[in-house]
Parts: C-alpha cells; sequence; structure tokens
C-alpha cells in the first residue's frame, strides 16, 4: 500500500512526540523517587490543611497528566472522536495542575504584602478567569475544527486548529496543534498573570530591602524570584517554539515541560519550608513556618 506524503509527515511527527512523551515521564518518575523519602515525611507528619490538599493536587496530578499523554501517543486512535476526548482530558489534568502550582506562589506573594486580602482575591480571581478562559479558547477551537484526521501542511495551520493521526501502520497516537492566536492565548495570558505576581513581588522588595525580615523572607523571596523566572522563560517558550517548528513535538514538549517544571518548583520549595521548620532547634534562630500557618511578614514570626 502506498501512502501519501501526508501521510509520512504525519507518522515522522508523531514519533518524536512519543519518545518525548516516554522522556518526560521517566523524567518525573525520576524526580519523584528521588524525593521519595522527603516526599512520605510530609505527607505522613504533617497536619492536614488546605495548603497540603494543594500540596497533593500539584504533585500527583501530573501522574494523570501521564497516563493519558501515553494513551495518546501509544494507543492505536483511528478515530478522531476518541483522539479529541483525550485531547480534552490532557487539556483538563494540564490547567489543573498549572492552577495548583499557581495557587502556591499567589499566597506567597500575598504573604510578603502581610496577607492583604485585596491582592489574595484579585489575584485568585484573576488566576480563575485565566484557567477557565484558556479552556474554553482550547475547547471552542477543537470542537468547531472541521479539518479531518490527516496532517495539515504549515501554510494551512496557520488558520485551522489540527487534530492528526497516523495512516501508516505501527505508528500509533495522534496528536493536536495550531499557529492561530487561539492556540498561543493560554500561555500570553499566564505570562501576564506571571508578570504582574513578579512585580508585586519586586515592589515588595524594594519597599523592604534595608529591613532584616529574616530567613523566612529571605526564603520567600528567592524562591518566587526564582519560580516566576522559570515561569516566564517557558511562557515565552512555549509560543516561539510552536511558530519556528510546526511539527508535533514542537506543540507537545514545551507545553508538557511547563506543567512538569512548575509543579516540581512548586512541591519542591513547598517541601523545603516544611522540613526547615522540623529541624528548628529553638536557638536563636528565628523559626520557618510551614506556608498555611505563615504570617504576615512584617510582624513577629
Amino acid at each position: 500500500m502506498e501512502y501519501s506524503s501526508n501521510d509520512i509527515t504525519v507518522a515522522t511527527s508523531l514519533q518524536p512526540s512519543a519518545y518525548a512523551c516516554a522522556l518526560m515521564t521517566t523524567f518525573w518518575i525520576y524526580d519523584y523517587i528521588c524525593s521519595l523519602d522527603e516526599e512520605w515525611t510530609f505527607l505522613l507528619c504533617s497536619r492536614w490543611t488546605k495548603i497540603k490538599a494543594l500540596y497533593i493536587i500539584a504533585r500527583y496530578v501530573p501522574f494523570f497528566i501521564i497516563a493519558t499523554d501515553l494513551y495518546i501517543y501509544f494507543a492505536r486512535n483511528d478515530s478522531r472522536g476518541v483522539c479529541e476526548r483525550a485531547t480534552y482530558l490532557s487539556i483538563d489534568e494540564g490547567f489543573i495542575s498549572l492552577a495548583s502550582s499557581e495557587c502556591f506562589f499567589v499566597l506567597r506573594t500575598c504573604a510578603l504584602w502581610n496577607s492583604n486580602r485585596i491582592i489574595l482575591v484579585a489575584a485568585v480571581s484573576t488566576l480563575f478567569a485565566i484557567i477557565v478562559s484558556s479552556m474554553s479558547i482550547w475547547y471552542i477551537v477543537i470542537s468547531t475544527s472541521h479539518s479531518s484526521c490527516s496532517y495539515l501542511p504549515p501554510a494551512n495551520i496557520d488558520s485551522t486548529f489540527a487534530v492528526t493521526t497516523s495512516a501508516v501502520p505501527g505508528i500509533t497516537g495522534c496528536s493536536w496543534g495550531s499557529r492561530t492566536i487561539q492556540y498561543f492565548m493560554p500561555f500570553i495570558l499566564l505570562l501576564v498573570f506571571q508578570l504582574g505576581l513578579f512585580f508585586l513581588t519586586s515592589i515588595r522588595v524594594i519597599q523592604n530591602w534595608r529591613s532584616d525580615k529574616g530567613p523566612l523572607y529571605a526564603i520567600l523571596v528567592t524562591h518566587n524570584m526564582f519560580y516566576y523566572a522559570c515561569g516566564l522563560l517557558l511562557s515565552v517558550v512555549n509560543v516561539l517554539v510552536p511558530v519556528l517548528h510546526s511539527d508535533s513535538i514542537s506543540y507537545f514538549l514545551p507545553k508538557i515541560l511547563q506543567i512538569f517544571i512548575l509543579a516540581i518548583l512548586a512541591t519542591r520549595m513547598h517541601l523545603h519550608l516544611w522540613h526547615m521548620d522540623q529541624h528548628v532547634d529553638g536557638s536563636n534562630i528565628v523559626p520557618c513556618i510551614p506556608l498555611s500557618d505563615m504570617p504576615p511578614t512584617d510582624g513577629t514570626v
């Protein structure tokens, strides 16, 4: 049986994405194993709070993302409907993971501002609006797409949202992507949101740079700045890479990398704070308390 050039292009595009999916699965499992001892010490010894529930969501939702993506790229999906349903699920899981990671640093930014309720409500409301609008945008462009389950050349991707599957035997999986503004809008909105949190943190640091706020304040500022720097960089990469390259891996790898890296940073930094609190010896060192009990930074720690 002979295959068209488009069929060959689909097959060669899906294979690197499948390899990237396997690579990211290995990366996430390796990171989890490396922190397994600290992880379970925290889960078993810490008291149950809303922050602990947020930690569990941020840490374990990526396992569901892995399962969904492995199905998308390694299961035989001849039906576009099956591919779209799996894509919807992957989108849901990805945004839940991103939202939980961002919530950690919304709370930390508010702590730097003395738990200012106005900032908290504004930041949480903005994040919620971004997540809901981003999911809605991607849902709409997928559901209204009339392209077939075949590869669309780069010239057509500019104006069409494409869901692709392979017609070549032995090449499994499906992928989706577009070079329209609708695809990039969630990353642009997230970029703007992270810039806002970055500026809030920077303003607070400038206001208090002469005063000694103790180790908790220094840790919060360091963690926040590093997280925002990584988040801004990854958001920019998610916009630029698909524009420069239109193959499947250019859509999958930057997106999944951002989700995993931000989840790792958020959970690892929370573990760091919690374990520091457990090892305080009660001397003249000001104790670093858990994020769930974090008081205003202008008050006595």
